[in-house]
């Protein structure tokens, strides 16, 4: 806008206090201010009216969206970064984490790589092909199954006959975080980590594996806004429809053991964004939570999940706050206390 102020320079000069005698010339009076008459004549040749520049307002998802976009643009280019790389599973973060860098940077400046390794799905490879094709990113294949074996000799020695369990698990997520960090070396990309709200709340993501990364695009959004955001984009992007619809339908896995599924490991991701959402966001006691009607064992478990993973958070990439209670900037927590047990 152009804004036209008048201000009284007599008035303002008379409320100067007077100079010291041993004033420097700098400071020394000046005299009064010379005051200049703009003329208010509008005669002479009509301007063209100027047609208003504000677009039509997005809804709460476009809205977020465009400032996922934004603030993925907006670090990358002001921080110097040829390219960037996305790990692509197949999955919802991560295929909703390659369209935001899309529409942010260009398909030209965006690599996916898929990682695949005994777990992996035949559907999960093809849904990561499928999206690659259809926002027009290179897709380079790394398997990983020859890592898997060389780790699980060099650690078979000590792990001797117990029974795998996390550890084992989260060797897979590490030795994609290595190639991932490895590409990145040679080629100065940076790269954009997939998790997103709801796993980093509870910790269910791998320090030096799926958390490897610059950048953390989906850091502050829920997982059920993650499916909000992917069928926004699926309807009003160019081009419309590249998330493919299996993607949108498959049940959430990490794929580091047989048939794994997220909600094996944790409660629905409804109910655990709305505890989240009330703990985080509105400081909600667990007998506020309670009396709301939600299920006491997922509180008391979300409560204590939160509250035991601040410090896998402390080392998390920086990203996008996009919520009204972002970790790590508008959240922080003692990570060594002795108000609570263990």
């Amino acid at each position: 806008e152009l804004l036209v102020a008048d201000v009284d320079l007599a008035a303002a000069a008379r409320r100067r206090p007077p100079p010291r005698q041993d004033a420097p010339p700098s400071e020394q009076p000046v005299g009064e201010p010379r005051q200049v008459h703009v003329s208010a004549d509008t005669s002479g040749e009509a301007r063209p009216p100027v047609t208003s520049r504000l677009p039509d307002p997005l809804d709460p998802v476009g809205e977020v969206y465009e400032a996922l976009v934004t603030g993925t643009r907006d670090y990358v280019r002001k921080n110097g970064f040829g390219k960037v790389v996305v790990s692509l599973s197949g999955g919802i973060d991560s295929a909703l984490t390659c369209c935001i860098a899309v529409d942010a940077l260009g398909s030209e400046r965006v690599i996916g790589v898929t990682m695949p390794s005994r777990y992996s799905s035949e559907g999960s490879v093809a849904d990561s092909r499928a999206l690659a094709d259809n926002l027009g990113v290179p897709l380079w294949l790394l398997p990983i199954e020859a890592a898997h074996r060389a780790f699980e000799e060099t650690l078979a020695p000590y792990f001797g006959e117990t029974a795998p369990g996390v550890a084992e698990q989260n060797v897979q997520s590490r030795i994609r975080g290595n190639l991932l960090m490895a590409l990145s070396n040679k080629f100065g990309w940076l790269v954009l980590t997939t998790g997103n709200k709801s796993e980093m709340a509870v910790g269910y993501a791998t320090l030096y594996g799926d958390m490897a990364g610059g950048f953390a695009v989906l850091k502050d959004a829920p997982k059920t806004l993650v499916y909000e955001l992917s069928r926004w984009r699926n309807a009003h992007g160019e081009p419309q429809g590249v998330i493919p619809e299996s993607v949108l339908i498959k049940p959430p896995s990490a794929e580091l053991r047989p048939d794994q599924r997220d909600d094996d490991d944790l409660p629905a991701y409804d109910v655990l964004d709305r505890v989240l959402e009330a703990f985080v966001e509105e400081d909600r006691s667990y007998e506020e939570m309670v009396a709301e009607g939600l299920d006491q064992a997922a509180v008391a478990r979300v409560m204590r999940d939160v509250d035991r993973n601040e410090f896998k958070r402390r080392q998390a990439p920086v990203g996008i706050k996009i919520t009204p209670r972002a970790f790590g900037r508008d959240r922080r927590m003692p990570i060594v206390n002795r108000y609570k047990g263990a």
